[in-house]
């Protein structure tokens, strides 16, 4: 079994000066254009390192879900001690969240996708989650060796992402932040035709193949 979440009892390293460094956060942030209505899914919480810059830009509410309970617990004292009043916790796994059609405007998911046991199902989600206009971030590490974060093998390539979120519908543009980290901007894009030809570009399937498949 690859090891793909980090251990709550290592996550004060999340919030180290190495990493604020080579991910500054509020400069990450800024890609997201927040506005004072949006209401912001953050997948993959964790203790906050991103979530609590995003409560400070006074979305209307930054929701914050982890799977791991005792993360949202760390995340919440910090909170608290900041009088930070706009973050909805929630539990749940990226295939199937306890959240509404349409509930957010955007979805920012920091090396949170790598950890699905299903990739296609928690970008089908993420979509359920997402208005039609609205816009999902990824942040993903870079299909090479590091000293930090997962292992090789529990790593997603860009090239295995992407047609995943093509062939479910978005508009897809990558970023590569630095030599080891990448950043997907996805957006809504037109559905029918365009799918399809994405479907049997991507997967060399046949037509009837790409009808069951986005059925």
């Amino acid at each position: 079994m690859i090891q793909k979440r980090t251990d709550p009892a290592r996550a004060h390293v999340l919030l180290s000066e190495e990493r604020k460094m080579l991910l500054p956060p509020d400069s990450i942030i800024d890609q997201l254009a927040l506005l004072p209505t949006d209401r912001v899914l953050e997948l993959g919480a964790g203790n906050g390192y991103f979530t609590l810059p995003l409560a400070r830009r006074n979305p209307e509410t930054v929701i914050a879900a982890d799977i791991q309970p005792e993360m949202i617990e760390l995340l919440k004292r910090q909170a608290e001690k900041e009088g930070l009043k706009n973050i909805q916790y929630v539990e749940g796994n990226l295939e199937e969240l306890p959240l509404g059609n349409g509930t957010a405007d955007k979805i920012f998911a920091a090396f949170s996708i790598h950890e699905a046991d299903d990739l296609n199902r928690a970008i089908q989600e993420a979509k359920r989650i997402l208005k039609p206009a609205g816009q999902l971030m990824i942040i993903e590490w870079e299909a090479a060796m590091t000293e930090n974060g997962p292992p090789f093998l529990g790593k997603i390539p860009i090239e295995e992402i992407v047609p995943v979120l093509q062939l479910n519908g978005f508009d897809v543009t990558v970023k590569h932040l630095n030599p080891i980290h990448y950043a997907i901007h996805a957006v809504p894009a037109e559905e029918g035709i365009l799918r399809q030809k994405l479907c049997r570009d991507s997967f060399r399937s046949k037509e009837a193949d790409c009808f069951r498949k986005l059925s």
